[in-house]
């Protein structure tokens, strides 16, 4: 919750639009809490009902959010999951922020037109090496596969992002934003990283 609030606090005054996907268990919560985009950290596939221990995209909604995240290197979905959930959050009006770890895989991932697509290798994820720098390729292949296949995707990256450079590198090779976990719920600051990431902007 206190993330949150940064994040919208931060976000408003210096004019950067946030997003967050807290844990599960806080979706409703953190949603009613603030007004940015609170997203799931995960969806099933699938019709609502008698489906125990699933998650269909009718709870998030009805909690609040306005999307999800959908194939997290955390938590892979098969390629009909995915298209399925993407058709899903999109019919409801939701958004499908679909990650991809490596080039051909957020190009194949693209065929589903999601809003937005997240690139991040997993060995750079938690790390101390942004994608961007130490991997700078990946970000300009995914933008450059992305655009050909789905050119109304926004394209994100992720893994190892930790500071405002990283974040400026991130735009110069094409993205249109990242996404960030651990620099800010690892931070002894939240505040500070916040803000030392949205200065990249």
């Amino acid at each position: 919750m206190r993330i949150a609030k940064l994040l919208e606090a931060v976000g408003r005054e210096t004019g950067v639009a946030c997003a967050i996907a807290p844990p599960l268990p806080d979706l409703a919560r953190v949603a009613e809490a603030v007004p940015i985009a609170v997203l799931a950290q995960h969806v099933d596939p699938g019709d609502a009902g008698a489906r125990t221990g699933y998650v269909p995209v009718e709870s998030i909604e009805a909690a609040g959010a306005r999307g999800s995240l959908v194939n997290h290197s955390e938590h892979p979905m098969t390629i009909v999951d995915i298209e399925d959930t993407v058709r899903r959050l999109s019919a409801r009006g939701l958004v499908a922020v679909v990650c991809a770890a490596d080039v051909p895989r957020a190009r194949r991932l693209a065929e589903t037109h999601p809003p937005y697509l997240a690139v991040e290798p997993p060995e750079l994820i938690g790390g101390d090496r942004a994608v961007s720098t130490a991997r700078p390729e990946v970000v300009s292949g995914t933008v450059a596969a992305v655009r050909s296949v789905s050119p109304d995707t926004r394209v994100l990256c992720g893994a190892g992002v930790h500071d405002r450079r990283d974040v400026a590198r991130a735009l110069e090779l094409g993205a249109d934003g990242v996404l960030v976990a651990s620099a800010v719920t690892r931070a002894p600051d939240a505040e500070r990283a916040i803000r030392e990431l949205l200065a990249g902007y």
